[in-house]
């Protein structure tokens, strides 16, 4: 789609069916994993840094993330063909089809990384594809406020989640999610309050908890109507996806107060 951008109507077709495909591919792979009760994983890269694998792993928690957004990528790739169409010799639709393509694969890997550096990497880019969606009509001055104040508030989130994330690397030595199963364990009162806190914040302004959401009522409406809607429906889900993985997987039993 990025290479037929002059070619709007073909841009469109290419990038949207694309994303269907790898929807109706994501679908069937989340359900066959929830179905066998298993958790494949493979290595998508030799390690590049120290304590990094760029690996997945389609663990019973991630199949179900992942089984949403993929039902939402593949319906909302059937309703861009239309959506988009008044675009055509207006604005970019091969950057729109492919930036979508990209952010469903970022967000893909959020749900399958089984290693936080891995996560971190993925959840940047996230953040970054994204942005350039939700500015896509940037002539606009409030949506280019508003995807400012995206871009500063997912920062703050991402800086919450290094610094919890280094937290729990203190004690393992390990950023894998298998190392880090029940780590709280190991964690003093106030080392796992510590990270609740640290956790809460990156994952919860991604989430749009209350008060950590005024990025949230700004950047919705100015998105195209099809990013918008994946916005609503997945990508704020991610923050869910993140609180689940660490407050049950990493950090139980919790203290009364969390």
């Amino acid at each position: 789609s990025f290479a037929l951008t002059r070619f709007p109507r073909m841009a469109s077709l290419t990038g949207f069916s694309g994303a269907l495909i790898g929807g109706l591919a994501g679908c069937l792979t989340s359900l066959c994993g929830l179905s066998q009760g298993t958790s494949p994983g493979f290595t998508l890269l030799p390690a590049v840094m120290p304590f990094a694998r760029l690996s997945v792993q389609l663990d019973p928690l991630a199949a179900f993330f992942t089984l949403v957004i993929s039902l939402l990528g593949l319906t909302l790739s059937i309703y861009s063909y239309g959506y988009v169409t008044p675009y055509y010799g207006v604005k970019n639709v091969g950057s729109l089809a492919g930036f979508f393509n990209l952010l469903l694969l970022a967000t893909t890997l959020v749900f399958c990384a089984d290693n936080a550096v891995f996560l971190l990497i993925a959840w940047e880019l996230m953040a970054l594809f994204a942005f350039v969606l939700v500015v896509f009509e940037h002539e606009h001055p409030e949506t280019r406020r508003a995807g400012v104040l995206y871009f500063v508030m997912s920062h703050i989130g991402v800086g919450c989640l290094i610094l919890g994330f280094l937290l729990l690397f203190q004690v393992t030595g390990s950023f894998r999610f298998e190392d880090l199963h029940n780590i709280g364990a190991k964690l003093s009162l106030s080392q796992r309050t510590a990270a609740f806190f640290l956790f809460f914040t990156g994952f919860g302004i991604k989430a749009g908890v209350i008060p950590l959401h005024i990025w949230l009522p700004a950047a919705h409406p100015v998105a195209p109507s099809n990013i918008s809607a994946f916005m609503s429906g997945v990508l704020i889900k991610t923050g869910i996806y993140g609180m689940v993985r660490v407050f049950f997987d990493f950090l139980p039993p919790p203290p009364v107060f969390w």
